[in-house]
């Protein structure tokens, strides 16, 4: 697994900038992202083929910056945090984006039953 580093400028970062997050995100293991437009990627591709899959989402005036790095950096003002790559476990219907979770089952008749409050 390698460690590649990413770091872009948008001329236009209102228009495609959570474009290019999303993009960047999917493309490895895990992926950490230290600065605001500079990620690690943790990821066997090499880095001609990321420029190739994040091509797709930049403008023809962004910038660019894809490299092989090793496990040392030096940090000042920020922290490296490693997250991994969000996977589809659960099946959405294609016309919703809500995601709904089994509620938790509780046991009403094993409450405790809570004192009234006493008014003033």
């Amino acid at each position: 697994m390698r460690t590649l580093i990413i770091s872009y400028d948008l001329a236009q970062p209102h228009r495609n900038k959570h474009v290019l997050a999303q993009a960047i995100m999917a493309l490895g293991q895990s992926w950490a992202r230290p600065l605001e437009q500079t990620w690690y990627i943790r990821t066997e591709a090499a880095e001609a083929d990321v420029e190739t899959q994040l091509a797709g989402v930049l403008d023809a005036d962004d910038g660019l910056l894809i490299q092989s790095v090793s496990e040392d950096a030096v940090l000042t003002n920020t922290a490296l945090r490693w997250f991994r790559q969000r996977r589809a476990s659960v099946e959405v219907d294609g016309d919703s984006n809500v995601i709904s979770f089994p509620r938790p089952h509780v046991d009403v008749d094993n409450q405790p039953e809570l004192p009234l409050a006493a008014a003033c």
